[in-house]
């Protein structure tokens, strides 16, 4: 059987939910998870202005990696994409998507994805606090 489609992307533009979608989504599907990581206010009790996110030269080759992993686990497609760069609030961070025949499948692949790629791809994100501190976060 041959290993299922993957894509995925480190980018400093906008991410594009609807092509992450297409992109996983076939005419056997019946589930459509897609996770979306928004840039919130806060954080354990501060506030927060904007999150500036940094990449490793090669985070692209392990969010691949991992998004390959969980393919080959689960046998779905799955796609992931995480910006870098100044974000805002409000702002997409990372959109995840997996689609299968099944719900109780495409959520579970949709969130064993967004564990891993938390776990294993190296982009950082240094929080803009309210009153001009800053401060790294999962280093």
């Amino acid at each position: 059987m041959p290993e299922p489609e993957i894509l995925a992307l480190v980018t400093a533009e906008p991410l594009d939910r609807s092509a992450i979608e297409a992109f996983v989504q076939t005419s056997q599907d019946g589930a459509l998870v897609t996770f979306e990581g928004v840039i919130r206010d806060h954080d354990h009790g501060a506030s927060v202005t904007a999150l500036d996110y940094e990449a490793h030269p090669e985070a692209e080759r392990f969010l691949r990696e991992t998004c390959a992993e969980v393919a080959r686990e689960t046998g779905l497609r799955v796609a992931a994409a995480h910006r870098v760069g100044t974000l805002a609030i409000g702002d997409v961070a990372l959109v995840a998507s997996v689609a299968a025949p099944h719900r109780a499948a495409a959520f579970a692949a949709c969130a064993l994805l967004v564990d891993r790629i938390k776990e294993r791809t190296p982009i950082w994100k240094r929080q803009h606090l309210e009153g001009g501190a800053t401060e790294w976060v999962n280093l």
